[in-house]
């Protein structure tokens, strides 16, 4: 008798929890929505960077980082990672004016905040009638991909990871619904979604940075790690190409979203797509943008941790 009613006091101040964390966080964004944009991502960007410090996953971060660049000194790793704070705030706050900060018209005479690089690539996959999968990483603002696309008439059925805080995750789903189009959570059956999008002729995004437990063994700056291979098994089932996109945040509260040209894809002696090696190829790809600016990447998650089995 104890041990149910344990079970469910403990289970019941969990939820209990969570509903508070996500009111205090949606108080906090609407208490942001009231000042212009370029204040309230400047204002949560310098509060994150003295916030972040503090919590557990800064040393997971800084841990993280000396691996990826065991020649950098303490104060080039301390500053990296408060870049990343800072990255991850603004991230935060933009949910709240993603309507305002999104005006990319690729029309118009003069830039705006964000800019477009593949305009014709996005063009090229509209008016090709087939599937298609992007891939991108943690890095700026990853959301921009489908709302970009949607620009172009394109439609992209977004592949996205929901917090564990259930109230979060319902209105984390709700604000992206409401300009990124179909979002598919990533859980039990999400494979047979993407499919399904693919089967009839769609286009499906996905972020591939993140470890997969029971992933394949693969390496990432030098280290090993879990990648997920549902995107090359994807392109393998139905032969379809695969397009490299990142963001990046500008000075000034401005983004530039870049379309790579497809993947050449690796193939074994059968002519098959080659998962294990097509994901070295990803994590190849998504280093290199790191490189080019380590402070936009998420650097707090567990990256290289290995569990399970590997494929």
């Amino acid at each position: 008798m104890l041990r149910p009613l344990v079970y469910k006091t403990l289970r019941g101040l969990k939820v209990a929890e969570y509903w508070l964390t996500a009111r205090v966080a949606m108080a906090i964004l609407a208490i942001l929505r009231i000042l212009p944009p370029d204040r309230a991502l400047n204002f949560i960007d310098s509060a994150a960077r003295k916030i972040g410090p503090m919590v557990g996953r800064h040393r997971v971060a800084v841990a993280n980082l000396k691996q990826a660049y065991p020649d950098k000194s303490d104060v080039e790793i301390e500053k990296i990672a408060s870049d990343m704070w800072g990255n991850m705030g603004r991230l935060a706050g933009e949910y709240v004016f993603l309507d305002q900060l999104f005006d990319y018209d690729p029309d118009a005479e003069s830039p705006g905040r964000v800019e477009v690089i593949g305009k014709e690539l996005f063009l090229k996959i509209r008016d090709e009638k087939k599937p298609h999968i992007f891939f991108t990483a943690h890095m700026g603002n990853f959301e921009l991909l489908p709302v970009a696309a949607a620009t172009f008439d394109l439609s992209v059925s977004a592949l996205f990871r929901a917090p564990n805080n259930p109230y979060l995750a319902e209105y984390i789903f709700r604000t992206r619904a409401a300009t990124m189009g179909e979002l598919l959570a990533s859980k039990n059956g999400v494979s047979f979604a993407l499919a399904q999008v693919l089967e009839r002729g769609g286009n499906v995004g996905a972020l591939v940075d993140q470890k997969f437990t029971n992933g394949v063994l693969s390496t990432f700056f030098g280290q090993q790690c879990q990648t997920s291979p549902l995107v090359p098994k994807l392109a393998r089932q139905f032969d379809c190409d695969v397009y490299p996109v990142f963001s990046v945040r500008l000075p000034g509260n401005r983004f530039r979203l870049t379309l790579c040209d497809k993947l050449e894809l690796p193939r074994n002696a059968a002519g098959q797509l080659d998962v294990s090696a097509m994901v070295q190829l990803m994590n190849d790809t998504v280093e290199g943008w790191v490189r080019q600016d380590p402070g936009q990447w998420m650097w707090f998650h567990k990256r290289w941790q290995i569990r399970g089995r590997t494929r």
